[in-house]
């Protein structure tokens, strides 16, 4: 059965208590990042354990303007002032077009505010890099025989530390780039910031197939001028988050409008997430509440289930013919984290300041939008609201299984972008939504001007 698209609503009214609440879970994703911050600098001046310069966040004290600045003054102001009217009355592809170019268009003026090299050409090249290791695969069939062989410290030739941490997929979509000629930290940057802003439109399929147009209009101001855009455009993981948020908005189109094509494509994407983030499996639980919501649909066509198992296994058939065993680089990365700093951060610290990183990434309109979201589930609610709720708390799940397994100890503004851009979605049930996204737009022009990113 295809679900119906009703004409966009009013969004919902103003309740005094609910606004209070609102404020209050805003007040408490604040205090959380206070005492990350207080506490996280007293354990790093006194025992040296955090390998962080400005705790909870991998970043340095560094106030600063840059040529990105006049420009992002602009796009903050402008989208406060013009992003929910236009997101409302905008004919729905022009939205989303205008939705990628204006994530774009943040992201790049954002990292711009760090100058060309030091905020887009230079992010991929240091040390621990994934462009650091495209000369050893010069042999793409031996590289992955070998991948294993190098993950762990001590091994002959180990890996970079990002090219370690990841599946061979991630590092073989810059060499694949080096290949057909878009050479050097300047490509590799651009094709994160360009794949990344897309991953804005995937979100904004999702709900709208899932939930309805109405929610998915008013969250798309908050998915483009998202905090976390300081660190989309500055890393590989924005990339990655959007190939995953394609593979869900896929099956949430493949399983709404019945199409095996769309099926089999987020079974692909699905699989290839896999291999270019461990860590990414946890995306089988936002998959899980995709399914729950088209539960209905799924019943009445169980024969999607085919072309989507048979896109989920292409490339894990096609990594393990070629050599790599995905188990067994978990756990030689697992052991490679320990060898690292990962073994001496202390869990007892980052298990909830990593849950202040995601506070900063998400910014205080989600805090408010998550407890609206609970708020939903606890009353049992039915409709659109209830079914944007199942799809953000499964994403809110996910992070905190993440958190929990200690492998995700600091630098978690970069590590759960994929995460992140699923919690946004939760801004939609706020009424008033121009004071709340002036409050997002603040917090990243503050975190990209007063702070020095490490990613």
């Amino acid at each position: 059965m295809t679900r119906h698209h009703p004409t966009p609503r009013p969004g919902p009214r103003s309740d005094p208590v609910a606004a209070r609440r609102d404020l209050y879970a805003a007040g408490a994703a604040v205090l959380l990042v206070t005492v990350a911050v207080l506490v996280g600098r007293h354990i790093q001046d006194t025992r040296h354990t955090l390998f962080v310069h400005w705790p909870p966040l991998l970043a340095e004290w560094d106030p600063h303007l840059g040529p990105g600045t006049p420009a992002v003054l602009f796009l903050a102001a402008a989208g406060v002032a013009y992003g929910p009217a236009l997101a409302a009355r905008l004919p729905w592809r022009g939205l989303l077009a205008a939705a990628w170019a204006s994530a774009l268009a943040w992201i790049v003026c954002l990292a711009l505010v760090d100058g060309w090299q030091r905020g887009i050409a230079g992010r991929l090249t240091s040390r621990n890099e994934y462009l650091r290791a495209i000369g050893a695969f010069a042999d793409i069939p031996a590289a992955l025989r070998g991948f294993t062989h190098h993950i762990v410290s001590g091994s002959p030739r180990p890996w970079p530390a990002h090219v370690a941490g990841h599946p061979p997929a991630a590092t073989l979509t810059f060499v694949l780039l080096d290949r057909i000629g878009l050479r050097g930290g300047g490509w590799a940057g651009m094709f994160c910031v360009v794949t990344g802003a897309a991953g804005c439109v995937a979100v904004l399929v999702a709900v709208r197939a899932l939930a309805d147009e109405t929610l998915a209009r008013r969250a798309a101001p908050f998915l483009v001028l998202a905090p976390a855009a300081v660190w989309q455009g500055t890393s590989a993981d924005g990339c990655f988050a959007a190939v995953a948020a394609w593979a869900v908005a896929l099956l949430a189109l493949a399983l709404t409008r019945p199409s095996p094509w769309a099926a089999a494509g987020s079974g692909l994407l699905l699989g290839l997430t896999c291999y270019l983030s461990y860590g990414l499996t946890l995306f089988a639980l936002i998959a899980a509440a995709v399914l729950l919501l088209a539960r209905r649909e799924l019943r009445d066509r169980p024969a999607l289930l085919l072309p989507l198992i048979a896109g989920l296994a292409v490339f894990p058939v096609v990594f393990t013919l070629a050599g790599f065993n995905w188990l067994q680089g978990y756990q030689l990365l697992t052991i490679r984290y320990y060898q690292g700093v990962g073994g001496i951060r202390p869990y007892g610290y980052w298990v909830w300041a990593d849950l202040a990183c995601a506070a900063l990434i998400t910014g205080p309109a989600t805090a408010a939008g998550l407890r609206r979201t609970g708020a939903v589930l606890l009353r049992r609610r039915t409709g659109p609201r209830a079914r944007l709720a199942v799809l953000v708390q499964a994403a809110l799940s996910a992070l905190l299984v993440a958190d929990l397994s200690g492998l995700s100890k600091a630098e978690t503004e970069r590590i759960w972008l994929p995460f992140a851009l699923w919690l946004l979605p939760a801004c939609a049930l706020l009424p008033r939504p121009r004071p709340w996204l002036a409050a997002q737009a603040v917090l990243a022009l503050l975190l990209n001007h007063l702070l020095l990113t490490g990613w």
